[in-house]
């Protein structure tokens, strides 16, 4: 098949009620392991396989891991163990490593939802959402780099004819990587994950793969099986898939655009009004919520962005191939993709986190904000439709455009001065600013190339 093909229609997901169901249907498709999948607090991945035999322990007492083993979870070596207990509605075949399937799980410890797993801590501000009978509705757009290690040991795009100085969109770039591009699509459409959009992005070697909304914690679970899927077919194919914030010091890095909206009981979307003064199309719900991401900005920049490299993505300034895509300024707009927060009608996109975040924290701090903005009538003001890496700093100050912290250090400081957010967050936040802190002494401490080739003889 080309991706100038018709690909198959997207499989209905399971969502299985009954273990016998389940087991029948992983009889019939020839499945002899399952994958009891959790995130740690960086949001990777993390499994046990389990013979089919025993889905029903990971339905109730769960696979058992040690949890001082997993970064995060807040267990010492005396403690005791993390079970990871599946979620039926979630098992789905596992479609490029046949004979397996893939249940999600979080994380319990002596019975009961540990506070410290983020799919529990991103189901308790979902909670929030349900007394209301609303429901946040997500899209998130994963941008990735297809590398390759060359004979020398470094990392350059998997193409070597991918070397054009502005190669978004570029037919040959897309095409010559149709193999891994084609594979991961299909896996993801074989599990009802509904792929529309496929294309080349700013950077060489980089790509995106669009795939339809749907309720955020669903929305979650689906990036983290994209990210599996991705990096192991690349994997397969003797390639590297990666997520990472900046692989490339002068190209564009690696974004993950959440789209927002909220439904109530109905599906109606509460964020779209065609009757909005500003021409955006958005309710005035939808400007409070808007207000609340913005008044936590510097905040959710720590979760959005939650890496040092993260912070030579959200530069101030412009890129080699004209534009760095990502957000510096605490601001939104019409269709600006220099602001925090564009607007394409209807909904918000919130352009600042990055491929290295993990999702079910940057959407539990999301609804928290949000939500702050809708209790505190926290109304944005007027959008700012310019060009804001045009802006010199003073005509910044004059719009009221503040900056978004431009490193880890700066970034832990507001989550960790942001009571609203920290308390939303629970234990795994205080975790988290203590891993993150831990992080930054580390970077601080390491000589990079560029000190020694700086400093070595200069004085």
């Amino acid at each position: 098949m080309s991706l100038s093909s018709k690909p198959s229609d997207p499989v209905a997901p399971l969502r299985f009620e009954a273990l016998a169901d389940a087991t029948r249907y992983l009889d019939e498709q020839g499945i002899r392991y399952v994958l009891a999948q959790f995130v740690d607090i960086h949001g990777v991945a993390k499994a046990k396989a389990v013979p089919v035999a025993h889905l029903k322990s990971i339905l109730t007492d769960g696979a058992g891991f040690a949890g001082f083993a997993i970064w995060g979870v807040g267990i010492e070596p005396h403690g005791p163990d993390f079970m990871a207990v599946g979620e039926l509605r979630t098992l789905s075949l596992v479609p490029w490593q046949p004979g397996m399937a893939r249940i999600v799980c979080e994380g319990h410890v002596n019975g009961q939802p540990w506070a410290f797993d983020s799919r529990v801590t991103l189901k308790k501000q979902i909670a929030r959402l349900d007394a209301r009978q609303w429901t946040l509705n997500t899209g998130l757009e994963p941008e990735f780099s297809l590398l390759k290690r060359s004979v020398a040991g470094s990392i350059e795009p998997c193409d070597p004819s991918d070397t054009l100085a502005k190669p978004c969109y570029d037919y040959k770039g897309l095409s010559r990587t149709r193999a891994f591009l084609e594979k991961l699509t299909e896996s993801l459409r074989a599990v009802g994950i509904d792929v529309y959009q496929i294309d080349h992005e700013d950077a060489n070697g980089q790509f995106e793969i669009n795939y339809t909304y749907t309720d955020c914690l669903t929305s979650c679970d689906h990036y983290v099986f994209f990210k599996m899927a991705a990096s192991e077919i690349a994997h397969e194919m003797g390639l590297i898939c990666s997520f990472m914030p900046k692989p490339f010091a002068h190209l564009p890095g690696n974004g993950m655009h959440m789209h927002l909206s909220i439904a109530n009981s109905a599906g109606v979307n509460l964020f779209e009004d065609a009757s909005d003064a500003q021409g955006l199309g958005l309710s005035t719900l939808a400007y409070y919520f808007l207000g609340g991401l913005l008044a936590h900005a510097p905040a959710l920049t720590a979760l959005a962005c939650p890496t040092v490299n993260s912070y030579k993505r959200l530069v101030v300034g412009r890129s080699l191939t004209g534009a760095t895509w990502a957000p510096a300024y605490i601001s939104y707009g019409d269709n600006n993709r220099s602001t925090m927060v564009r607007i394409p009608k209807g909904r918000l996109e919130l352009r600042l986190p990055d491929g290295s975040c993990n999702p079910y924290l940057i959407t539990s701090a999301v609804i928290a904000a949000g939500l702050d903005g809708i209790e505190r009538q926290l109304h944005p003001g007027p959008a700012h439709n310019e060009n804001l890496y045009e802006l010199s700093p003073a005509q910044l100050r004059e719009r009221g455009i503040a900056v978004l912290p431009q490193n880890l250090d700066r970034a832990i400081e507001a989550l960790e001065a942001d009571a609203l957010i920290v308390e939303a967050l629970g234990p795994v936040g205080c975790e988290f600013i203590r891993l993150k802190r831990m992080e930054w002494i580390e970077y601080m401490r390491h000589v990079s190339d560029w000190e020694t080739k700086s400093y070595l003889e200069f004085f």
